[in-house]
């Protein structure tokens, strides 16, 4: 994994994303949170996605905690997909767990906060 999270974190920004809404339901495998921001690598039935998060401030403004994006947490990612199909990695707008949506980037939500 070593190799695409460099490539991940070389992708600040939204300009790799395509501009469809996606979303994702898997269980957190690793998490590794922090500035620039955060990323996550997901199970999902055995399709391993590479999660963009926020930054640590725009986490915890969202409502996050760490603990909430910790090994085996199952989430509902709601963002944009890599613009290369053979890419499994997104960028979340919104995470959703349990129900709750902790919306990230509101204002590129179609529901979100203008």
């Amino acid at each position: 994994m070593g190799a695409s999270m460099g490539v991940a974190l070389a992708h600040h920004g939204w300009r790799w994303t395509d501009d469809g809404q996606f979303e994702l339901t898997a269980r957190v495998e690793k998490a590794t949170l922090g500035n620039p921001h955060g990323v996550l690598i997901m199970d999902a039935e055995g399709s391993k996605w590479e999660v963009e998060v926020g930054q640590p401030w725009r986490n915890e403004q969202a409502g996050l905690s760490d603990s909430m994006l910790a090994k085996g947490a199952t989430l509902t990612i709601v963002g944009k997909r890599s613009a290369d199909a053979k890419e499994q990695r997104m960028k979340a707008e919104r995470i959703i767990i349990d129900g709750q949506k902790f919306d990230l980037y509101p204002e590129r939500l179609p529901d979100g906060k203008k």
